[in-house]
């Protein structure tokens, strides 16, 4: 059996004031099989506060964050550095991570320092340029220069060459596109997917815009208000979307069609929500649903294998289906990556 690189088990996260930001969700990344894994949905649906449990900078209200089998919050101090270092981040700022009284060059040569990553100034020049180059920026234009004296991409890259230069095993990625030029995020996309296929770093690709998610990932996790409504194989799910949460989703992505009607495929879902049909013990989604039947309001539907392809979709639509075992999507994940044509 493979080791689990990350592994959350039944994690429910509540803020003071009772607000539930993830509710009860479980799924695991393997060792084995770097891939890039999108968790998408709308805003307020969670996916800010599963990577930040993903880092340890938020502990769980219940449920367990393991990292290669240990409890994130009870690690020692020399498992602590060590995930500190293979667990990196690149958020969706490109400016706030850096101090503008120092060079950027100040964002890599903490690492190599508190980590004693090189034994002299020559050598950790080295690892700095190296790193830089993997991303497609130069050295010499780069280095020596403060943030303000670069664009937003080239920041955004200069922080991923600092994750890089850690040879991390997970990237947790939050939005790592949405601040930044339209022409410079293909740029971007680019790295990270250079990331996982040369270094075989997994990337936890956080996002609000399915058509990146779609280029880019293998894997696709759907969360509406803290809870997992579909997941599995990105081709599968953003061609062909079941859950009908996620079939609004997907219809809300503009085509280069003048005669197409944005969601005209699907069925019609109510931007406002219909807080009568809101259940706290049922499905999350009745209110806006289309298809809400009286069991939507009673209890939360499982995870069912809607079809033969590799996803799962939490709607009683499906519940003549079979129901994915401990409602646990990481076995979606840890299957053979199968490279398509985008």
């Amino acid at each position: 059996m493979s080791e689990l690189l990350l592994d959350l088990k039944n994690v429910t996260k509540q803020f003071k004031g009772g607000t539930v930001a993830l509710d009860n969700i479980s799924f695991s990344i393997d060792a084995d099989n770097p891939s890039i894994i999108a968790v998408a949905g709308e805003s307020g649906s969670g996916k800010t506060t599963l990577g930040l449990m993903a880092l340890g900078f938020l502990t769980a209200s219940s449920g367990t964050v393991l990292y290669r089998g240990k409890d994130i919050a009870k690690m020692n101090g020399r498992e602590r550095t060590e995930f500190r270092k293979e667990v990196q981040a690149v958020f969706q700022d490109p400016f706030a991570v850096y101090n503008p009284f120092y060079k950027v060059d100040h964002i890599m040569e903490v690492p190599i320092a508190n980590f004693k990553m090189a034994s002299n100034k020559k050598e950790a020049r080295e690892m700095m340029e190296q790193a830089l180059i993997s991303v497609g920026l130069r050295p010499e234009e780069t280095l020596g220069r403060f943030p303000h004296q670069m664009s937003g991409g080239q920041r955004q890259r200069m922080a991923l060459a600092r994750a890089l230069l850690l040879r991390p095993k997970l990237l947790i990625a939050d939005e790592p596109v949405s601040m930044v030029d339209a022409s410079l995020r293909a740029t971007i996309l680019e790295a990270l997917d250079k990331l996982n296929k040369e270094f075989n770093i997994t990337v936890l690709y956080i996002t609000h815009d399915l058509t990146t998610a779609y280029h880019v990932s293998d894997y696709i996790l759907i969360l509406y208000k803290g809870s997992i409504m579909e997941a599995g194989d990105v081709e599968s799910i953003i061609r062909d979307p079941q859950h009908p949460y996620t079939q609004l989703l997907i219809g809300s992505i503009p085509w280069p069609d003048l005669d197409r009607v944005w969601g005209e495929d699907i069925a019609v879902i109510d931007i406002e929500e219909d807080t009568s049909m809101e259940s706290k013990v049922g499905c999350k989604f009745a209110g806006r649903c289309p298809h809400v039947m009286d069991k939507c309001k009673v209890s939360p539907p499982p995870l069912y294998w809607p079809d033969d392809n590799n996803r799962v979709a939490s709607c009683y639509l499906f519940e003549d289906k079979e129901v994915l075992p401990g409602n646990d999507v990481g076995t979606l994940f840890q299957s053979k990556k199968v490279a398509v044509a985008r």
